[in-house]
């Protein structure tokens, strides 16, 4: 034994086994950096829906001119997009419960990028809304996948830190999109738009299958028939708190979708702003969004995640309370309206990762359920509130009653449904 134990002990070293005990410390600077790569892989996933909608809106008119559609008609490519996008979570979700997350994954961003290039050749508006509900649905794999994985690979107020890290890929994603929109458009038309999908598609399947492991083992695995899958969203359905967690969610979204839909027409239509303006400010209040997400990913070890989720619907609710005082008293300028608006965006930052991590976490084992309820239902609630933020005339009091209703639902939703029990600490 002791010669074989020679022997063994005689074997070369290879350089960078000797630098890594040299270096204790390189084994975690290389850790780090798959970690973070990991993250960037998996926010690029859940950049996919602003990519497809906000990269898209500035061909709509030339889309529309080119098909011979009318507005509305045009229009609802975007809203068939946003539906594929809440249902079908509701399906991968559980099915990468039951049969891991890589394989649905791939075969969502396959699906995704043929779509996408299926897209850029329709012949009519009516086959590029039905491919756009196809391109929705097999998108939808990415951003669910994405938060579930983060539920398998981290807990408490790192899975936190993790939504929030992802929020800086997710945050920037609605600013540059417009604007790299807009440059493709010079060199090409709407139908190249939808080629630049497909390659973003291709690239994060090779991404992912190069940097994503498998992270549900086998003995984690749930069943995923009919039946299986209606039990885990009724129990999922029962968990009080989660269901707290999912309005908040919701609510908090449909805020945020009041504002991306109202104020280009507060700033531009009541204010006089030219397009350039806008982009500049709505830029700006996106940085607030993603600062504010990594501020509270730094603070989430030291503060309860429920705590930086209440300090954001304060904040996003003083913003609405403010913005709809202004409008109704009148003579609000541009400045003052701005602000509020920084404000309100900004609180959505500490808002969506921290409730996110706390909804997840309550149901790790069936993180892809959990993951595909939270956010069918930001989706749906941001679909709903868009058009509502338009109605009664007035741009700055229809977004702002819309904001501030929806907030004070989540806020209820947080001290109700979602409350601490007796006796329990603050998560």
């Amino acid at each position: 034994m002791r010669r074989s134990r020679v022997v063994a002990d005689r074997r070369p070293v290879s350089t960078a086994a000797r630098r890594s005990e040299a270096d204790p410390s390189s084994h975690h600077r290389r850790g780090r950096g798959r970690r973070a790569l990991v993250l960037f892989v998996l926010g690029g996933l859940s950049a996919t829906p602003p990519l497809s909608t906000d990269l898209y809106l500035p061909a709509l008119p030339q889309v529309a001119d080119d098909l011979g559609a009318s507005t509305p008609q045009v229009q609802l490519t975007l809203t068939t997009y946003i539906l594929g996008l809440a249902f079908g979570q509701l399906c991968v979700g559980p099915l990468s419960d039951s049969v891991g997350r890589r394989r649905p994954l791939m075969v969502g961003l396959v699906a995704f990028t043929a779509a996408s290039l299926l897209c850029a050749g329709a012949p009519s508006v009516d086959a590029l809304t039905a491919l756009r509900l196809v391109q929705g649905l097999s998108g939808s794999a990415g951003v669910v996948i994405a938060r579930a994985m983060v539920s398998d690979l981290y807990e408490g107020p790192a899975a936190a830190r993790a939504y929030s890290r992802l929020m800086v890929v997710t945050g920037l994603a609605p600013v540059l999109a417009p604007l790299l929109g807009g440059q493709i458009l010079r060199f090409t038309s709407w139908r190249g738009i939808y080629v630049v999908l497909g390659i973003i598609g291709a690239t994060l399947l090779v991404a992912s299958a190069l940097v994503l492991r498998e992270t549900v083992p086998l003995r984690r695995r749930t069943a995923a028939g009919p039946r299986q899958v209606a039990r885990s969203f009724a129990r999922l359905m029962r968990d009080r708190r989660f269901v707290g967690y999912v309005i908040v969610q919701a609510m908090t979204f449909g805020a945020l979708f009041a504002y991306i839909s109202g104020s280009p027409f507060l700033i531009q239509t009541v204010h006089g702003a030219s397009p350039q303006l806008f982009s500049v400010l709505f830029g700006a209040n996106a940085l607030g969004m993603v600062v504010a997400s990594q501020v509270g990913g730094t603070l989430v070890g030291r503060v309860p995640p429920r705590r930086l989720v209440t300090a954001g619907l304060v904040m996003s609710l003083c913003g609405g309370a403010g913005l709809l005082a202004a409008s109704l008293v009148g003579g609000q300028g541009l400045a003052l309206d701005s602000a509020v608006l920084f404000v309100i965006v900004a609180g959505v930052g500490l808002i969506l990762p921290n409730s996110m991590a706390l909804g997840i976490g309550r149901h790790s084992r069936t993180a892809g359920g959990a993951a595909a309820l939270l956010g069918s239902a930001q989706y749906i609630a941001g679909a709903l509130a868009a058009p509502l933020s338009g109605l009664g005339g007035d741009p700055a009091i229809g977004m702002a009653v819309v904001i501030v209703v929806a907030l004070t639902l989540a806020g209820t939703a947080l001290t109700t449904l979602a409350r601490e029990g007796r006796g329990q600490p603050s998560t």
